[in-house]
């Protein structure tokens, strides 16, 4: 049996990974001043970036239409595939998650609509997961549950030096967002039931990514994990938390990726973001 496995482009996956897995991925689009362009394609992190910071500058984000998913489904199963498997970003985030499942009921029960209940490599982890089981011949069934068993095992911790971009994006609340710039404190947040939250505030930068360092260990709990480490323009800091978490977790530490995410999720966080996706492969422990 050929199964085959589609995720979306806020996955993330690590430059080194290309060729090693089997995954079809349909991008989100980025809309800046009115020009929209496919992310990882016609539009960068940088780009995004750049308009941010800029006066009057309009950034938003539009999931793909279900029409792109038949499109990607169909082609797939008419080469030969068994089965689809479709991964996708935070239902609670994006319709991208609605817009497949509007897909499949379209092309029918060979496909299987996943929801990460995260995004970037906490989507990549599950993506990733579903790919090796169909790689190794699993059916239908067996790779939606390898997709669905990683999910679960995973916790996706960020900072970001400041709210606004998400509170004007409508991924957090504003009163949430009050709570977590008031007295000048600096939020580190995660993904909880699909929804971004404030996990813990902090008083510098500094010692928000100290204790992003602390909550990755609490999340890794006493087995091996594996971690991607995000950035937003901010390699230092990326490469400073992969440093950290390296000593801090040591032989228990397998797979470690470091990747700059892209314009999507830059446009809902601005410059600045620094985060921390484990996926422990012991028991669940902590949020996801």
């Amino acid at each position: 049996m050929t199964i085959a496995v589609v995720t979306d482009s806020t996955a993330y996956l690590p430059a080194e990974l290309n060729g090693m897995y089997d995954l079809t991925i349909v991008p989100l689009t980025v809309v800046i001043n009115g020009w929209d362009g496919l992310e990882g394609l016609e539009v960068s992190p940088a780009e995004v970036a750049r308009a941010l910071t800029a006066r009057r500058a309009a950034v938003s984000t539009s999931r793909p239409a279900p029409a792109q998913f038949v499109t990607q489904y169909r082609r797939l199963l008419d080469a030969g595939a068994d089965g689809v498997v479709s991964v996708h970003l935070s239902a609670k985030l994006s319709g991208t998650y609605e817009a497949a499942q509007l897909a499949a009921a379209e092309v029918g029960p060979r496909v299987r609509v996943v929801d990460s209940g995260t995004a970037a490599m906490g989507l990549g982890f599950p993506a990733l997961a579903a790919a090796a089981a169909a790689r190794d011949g699993h059916d239908l069934e067996a790779v939606t549950r390898a997709a669905f068993a990683v999910a679960g095992r995973v916790t996706t911790l960020f900072y970001v030096d400041t709210l606004e971009f998400l509170r004007r994006g409508g991924r957090i609340g504003a009163a949430s967002a009050l709570l977590g710039t008031a007295l000048s404190v600096k939020p580190i947040l995660h993904v909880e039931n699909g929804a971004i939250t404030v996990r813990d505030r902090v008083r510098t930068a500094g010692r928000a990514l100290t204790r992003l360092v602390d909550l990755a260990v609490e999340a890794a709990g006493d087995g091996e994990a594996d971690v991607a480490v995000h950035h937003l323009g901010t390699p230092d800091r990326a490469s400073a938390l992969v440093g950290a978490l390296g000593d801090r977790l040591g032989d228990r530490l397998r797979d470690c990726y470091l990747t700059e995410v892209g314009a999507v999720v830059a446009a809902h966080t601005g410059p600045g973001l620094a985060g921390v996706v484990v996926h422990s492969r012991g028991a669940h422990r902590g949020g996801s």
